[in-house]
C-alpha cells in the first residue's frame, strides 16, 4: 500500500503546484493567496509519503484529501480536482491493500512451501 500511496501523494503534488501556475493567472486571486494555498498543501503530500504506513497516516491522507477539496472556496477549480484526488486516494488505499494481502499470501505460501521441503537422506 505504501508504494500505491505515495505515487499518489506524488503525483498530488506535481499537480497542485501545477494547478498553482494556472491559478495565478487569474486576476481575482492574490499570488501569495495562491501559493500559501498550493504550498501546504504541496507540503502535506510530501510528509504524508512518510507516514502513509504509521498509525493513522491514512486518517492524515483522507484529511489532506478533504482539505483539498475545501480550498476550492479559495480556488473554485479545487472542487473538482480535490474530488479526483479524493478517489484516486480511495483507489490507492483500496487497491494497496488487496495488494498487500496477495503478497502476504504469497509470502507466506512460500515460507511454507520452502519449510516443507526436506532434501532426502542418502
Amino acid at each position: 500500500m505504501r508504494t500505491l500511496c505515495a505515487s499518489t501523494l506524488i503525483g498530488e503534488f506535481f499537480v497542485i503546484g501545477f494547478a498553482g501556475l494556472v491559478a495565478m493567472k487569474d486576476p481575482g486571486l492574490a499570488t501569495s493567496t495562491v501559493w500559501t494555498v498550493s504550498g501546504i498543501a504541496m507540503f502535506l503530500c510530501v510528509v504524508l509519503c512518510g507516514v502513509v504506513t504509521r498509525p493513522g497516516g491514512i486518517a492524515l491522507g483522507w484529511a489532506l484529501q478533504a482539505a483539498l477539496v475545501a480550498s476550492g472556496f479559495v480556488v473554485t477549480t479545487m472542487f473538482f480536482l480535490g474530488a479526483v484526488f479524493a478517489t484516486l486516494w480511495w483507489a490507492s488505499v483500496h487497491y494497496g491493500r488487496k495488494i498487500d494481502e496477495a503478497k502476504a499470501r504469497f509470502a507466506a505460501a512460500e515460507t511454507g512451501s520452502a519449510g516443507s521441503s526436506t532434501p532426502d537422506a542418502v
